[in-house]
């Protein structure tokens, strides 16, 4: 049995991350258009109008960034991550599921800063930015369960 392959160690496996990203864009793009469904006829308020604004934009920028993954995937291969790529897609898709399931909106925002960092670290082909941008969204991930799990009140 072959050893597990480091991530994003091939052409294969940026454009793997390509696709969670789109993924990822996806889930943004749903969660933004059930916040505002659930208004129904009453306004939002503008701090809410912000946040949908800011995540959409942030949308198109993962987008963005996926696309340029999917074109320059054969320069991007980072040969020391150190990282097998099942942690990568993991990781990618668990963001993705808690951005389809937060119940408020603004805790979207974190995870959506990290997977942009990640897209955006991932075109450098640099070690050390892919592995914060792998920490922070790991770490977000914590933080949005740890919320979910406090008692309201």
């Amino acid at each position: 049995m072959q050893a597990q392959q480091q991530g994003l160690s091939n052409v294969a496996q940026v454009e793997a991350l390509a696709d969670q990203l789109s993924a990822c864009a996806d889930a943004i793009h749903a969660r933004v258009m059930k916040d505002i469904a659930r208004h129904g006829d009453a306004p939002m308020s503008d701090k809410e109008q912000a946040l949908a604004r800011a995540l959409l934009e942030d949308e198109m920028l993962l987008r963005q960034r996926a696309n340029g993954l999917y074109a320059d995937a054969a320069s991007i291969v980072v040969k020391a991550l150190n990282r097998p790529q099942q942690h990568v897609m993991e990781l990618t898709a668990a963001a993705a599921e808690k951005i389809r399931k937060i119940a408020l909106l603004g805790d979207v925002t974190g995870l959506v800063a990290g997977l942009l960092l990640l897209g955006g670290a991932a075109a450098t082909g640099q070690v050390a930015p892919i592995l914060l941008a792998l920490k922070k969204i790991s770490d977000q991930l914590k933080a949005v369960e740890l919320h979910r799990a406090k008692p309201a009140g």
